[in-house]
């Protein structure tokens, strides 16, 4: 047999695992985008279907089986919501809340970080030890001796001390996340400042500030989403109509119709609007959200 003959094979032999290897990597791409979209269905569906039961009439949200799209748009039930509860009252405290509480524990996360960063003190370690602990502790644990301790310096009811109170919950977290980011700032340029004639506040406003603002702003959103969704909190430490918030106004929220149930119409039109604002931050600062954590998170 001549050797031309007897090597024939040998292509369709390095043909058939390449169609294999292309096959399997076909169905791992697909596999993973399959994986993907039942992820996204799962999220969005609760999402859209707030969406449509607040745009739905009422008498269609408990069809059976369920209307997957209204017959017809309407928007009375955001005209109820908001002649039901004050709802543009409770949206500016809602406003006040977050972004005070926000803002307070920036300020003071930025001043403890640099602290257990950059300086060297007895019982350091033991404090930034104790500050991961205490984001596992639950709210509820602590919500009777700090309610009692908000009245005796007459602080409930008072913008004020939701503020307090919602800075120390997010507090740890905002400060374990600066310590990385202030870690990364290299000491020679404080060092070089310091020979300069610096002094410790000018080396922290003029130099480690500018470096570690994407950072701020990064905790500042997160903190303001958090503050934003807080329930707990608003519910036990307001009772006044100038204090409360939005999430406290879906407790409210009663149905002229019947004693025992829920507007569940009223309650998903405003879930619609304290959604908008955190989609909105979402939308606009997720690239500045997500590459501030990512650099924080690896030194």
């Amino acid at each position: 047999m001549p050797a031309s003959l007897a090597t024939q094979p040998q292509p369709l032999a390095r043909v058939q695992p390449a169609r294999a290897g292309l096959f399997q990597r076909y169905a791992t791409t697909l596999l993973t985008y399959l994986s993907f979209a039942v992820f996204v269905f799962i999220v969005l569906a609760p999402f859209y279907f707030i969406l449509v039961s607040s745009v739905m009439p009422k008498d269609e949200l408990f069809d059976v089986p369920p209307n997957y799209l209204p017959s017809v748009v309407t928007f009375d039930s955001y005209g109820q919501m908001a002649e039901s509860v004050p709802f543009f009252t409770y949206f500016r405290n809602s406003l006040i809340f977050a972004i005070g509480s926000s803002a307070l524990s920036v300020i003071a996360a930025g001043m403890a970080a640099y602290a257990l960063a950059r300086m060297r003190f007895p019982g350091s370690n033991i404090i930034y030890i104790a500050l991961i602990l205490s984001v596992a502790l639950p709210q509820i644990a602590v919500l009777v001796p700090m309610f009692q301790t908000l009245q005796a310096v007459r602080l409930v009811n008072t913008h004020h001390g939701l503020i307090i109170m919602m800075s120390s919950l997010v507090l740890p977290f905002t400060i374990m996340t600066l310590v990385s980011f202030i870690k990364q700032v290299p000491a020679e340029i404080e060092e070089a400042a310091y020979i300069d004639g610096a002094n410790t506040v000018q080396i922290i406003l003029r130099v480690v500030l500018p470096l570690i603002r994407p950072a701020l702003f990064t905790m500042f959103l997160i903190n303001f989403i958090i503050s934003w969704n807080e329930l707990l909190y608003p519910l036990v430490f307001a009772h006044n109509v100038d204090v409360k918030t939005l999430s406290g106004g879906l407790t409210e929220l009663t149905d002229p119709g019947s004693t025992y149930t829920k507007p569940w119409d009223m309650m998903s039109a405003m879930s619609v609007t304290m959604i908008i604002p955190v989609l909105l931050i979402i939308l606009f600062g997720q690239r500045m959200i997500i590459a501030g954590l990512a650099r924080g998170a690896v030194k």
